[in-house]
């Protein structure tokens, strides 16, 4: 018998569904999800698929409540694969079918989350302050409004060639990167940064990357002991680990994880010095994690709140 979706009685059919379809073989498989959900667990914000999955089952139809039949099921993705499987390749591979009034909110939801980072991250290169989420809005609008363009434009200055080197040809100058808005299919934070680069490379407002330039000491008996705390998550701004997941290991590597890039390393008899550039929403997980693990014997020092910094 086919199996009936539970929703609750003040939601109109469906609403409260996220369809993930793909095609495997000559046939269509449906899963049936919770709103926003996919977006998290593909992006690794959530990871129990009990949160995901309204029913862990593979439908031909959802809207019918019509069960994939297991021969069909068989024939498409192996006869020795277990469910779970099958499941787990359509929700990672599946195409999101979702409503129009869910597609607008959760385009809302990435918009929102996408400016909200920017914001944090971009400071006025002359007084070092952030700017207001309605100005970083403004700003990326202005740049979504002329983006093909631009990208045209650049590629026309671009078409010649540079002064060749070496008795070779120059290569073709690189079109600055461009903003054209948000989607649902990529992460919030990948998008952040795209949208992080068009602005610096674009100027709308004078922008740079927020930078925080700190001294942190630390007694050298604890350097190699292992930290009790893992460190905390923040926003990655480098496309390695969009996540910010911090690696666990001793004291000494819990808080140069915390760094982007150090401009010196000292041992001061019984003290270990690093001053180095970190995110401003690092700062905060920083100085907790030293405070805990040094039992305030270890401080960490501002030098300087803003402060422009090119990645090497």
């Amino acid at each position: 018998m086919p199996q009936n979706i539970n929703q609750p009685s003040n939601q109109i059919r469906l609403t409260n569904v996220s369809l993930v379809r793909l095609k495997k073989g000559k046939k269509r498989f449906e899963i049936a999800c919770y709103k926003n959900k996919v977006v998290d667990y593909r992006e690794g914000v959530e990871t129990d698929l009990d949160n995901v999955l309204q029913i862990p089952s593979v439908f031909l139809s959802v809207s019918k409540g019509q069960t994939a039949p297991t021969e069909d099921l068989k024939k498409a993705f192996g006869a020795k694969t277990p469910l779970n499987d099958m499941i787990m390749e359509i929700l990672n591979k599946g195409e999101m079918q979702v409503g129009e009034k869910e597609r607008h909110a959760q385009l809302e939801r990435v918009h929102n989350e996408v400016i909200d980072i920017v914001a944090g991250k971009l400071v006025d290169p002359k007084n070092k302050r952030v700017y207001t989420t309605g100005m970083i809005e403004k700003a990326l609008d202005q740049l979504s409004s002329q983006g093909g363009s631009a990208h045209k434009n650049d590629e026309a200055k671009g078409s010649g060639t540079a002064t060749p080197t070496n008795g070779e040809a120059g290569e073709k100058a690189k079109p600055r990167p461009t903003w054209t808005g948000v989607v649902t299919t990529k992460s919030a934070k990948s998008q952040a940064l795209d949208a992080m680069r068009a602005l610096i490379a674009w100027q709308p407002i004078p922008v740079i990357r927020a930078r925080m330039r700190l001294r942190i000491t630390c007694p050298t008996s604890i350097l190699k002991q292992a930290a009790k705390a893992a460190a905390k998550k923040v926003v990655s701004e480098d496309g390695a680990d969009a996540d910010g997941e911090k690696p666990t290991g001793t004291v000494k590597d819990q808080i140069l994880s915390y760094i982007e890039q150090i401009e010196s390393q000292d041992m001061m008899g019984s003290e270990w010095e690093v001053i180095g550039f970190v995110e401003p929403g690092a700062f905060k997980g920083l100085g907790e994690f030293v405070g805990g693990e040094t039992k305030g014997k270890g401080r960490v020092e501002v030098l300087d709140m803003a402060i422009t910094h090119e990645d090497n």
